[in-house]
């Protein structure tokens, strides 16, 4: 049984993974953000962005999918989310509920948002994946593992092992029916055995991309599967 402190644990040390996985040189340049909240106890927030004019903005989050695309300008190369329109430029520390380092090299991210420990501050983390097509191709796949042990992945050609607190990348499966559809199965290891947590038959087509995260609820003794099908976004218009 995963109880309360653990998960605790569980999550700080996820999230310091993928915070080093991630870290880069900061940048300042306009950012294309898309954000996905993914609290399964909690499934809706009111969360806030800075626009490129620097006035506050909702944050576009629906649930089950990635939101529309939003522009901002990171804060000292960080993006920066609030928890209220009302931020005090003068004092904005309150009001932030999540902020992340941007990598000088991305401008176009998918941010999913999570949530904190009980009681932390700010509230939230956040995990960002490049949505640039040359970095996350069309028709590819990413696993976002947010669970303290090793999962596994079988789909069409593909078998792929997923570590703890890391985006593992699968490359598009080609070996599909008459229908573009691929046995799809997620596996986690107990007492030496490898048991299925999640099957389907998925859908794989190059307009398409999708996102699994791997999640655990509390007092959950096997893992969870979240879906995200993600429309390939289009580049932006030529100057």
């Amino acid at each position: 049984m995963i109880t309360g402190n653990y998960r605790h644990l569980i999550c700080a040390f996820l999230l310091s993974a993928l915070a080093h996985a991630q870290d880069a040189k900061p940048s300042a340049a306009p950012l294309s953000v898309r954000a996905f909240l993914h609290d399964p106890s909690h499934g809706v927030a009111e969360l806030y962005v800075k626009d490129v004019k620097g006035n506050v903005v909702k944050l576009c989050l629906v649930p089950e999918e990635i939101g529309k695309a939003q522009a901002t300008v990171p804060v000292n190369g960080s993006l920066v989310l609030f928890n209220t329109a009302a931020v005090d430029p003068k004092n904005p520390e309150p009001s932030i509920a999540a902020s992340i380092a941007v990598p000088k090299n991305m401008r176009r991210v998918i941010v999913i948002i999570l949530p904190g420990p009980a009681n932390s501050k700010p509230a939230y983390r956040m995990v960002l994946m490049d949505d640039s097509v040359a970095a996350f191709p069309p028709g590819e796949s990413r696993i976002l593992a947010l669970v303290p042990f090793e999962t596994a992945v079988e789909a069409g050609e593909h078998k792929l092992l997923c570590k703890p607190g890391i985006i593992t990348r699968m490359a598009a499966v080609r070996k599909l029916n008459p229908y573009n559809m691929a046995q799809t199965n997620f596996y986690y290891k107990k007492n030496d055995s490898w048991l299925v947590f999640d099957e389907c038959r998925m859908k794989y087509i190059d307009a398409f991309r999708q996102v699994f995260i791997v999640h655990i609820r509390p007092g959950g003794t096997a893992p969870l599967l979240t879906t995200l099908v993600d429309q390939v976004p289009k580049p932006p218009p030529a100057k």
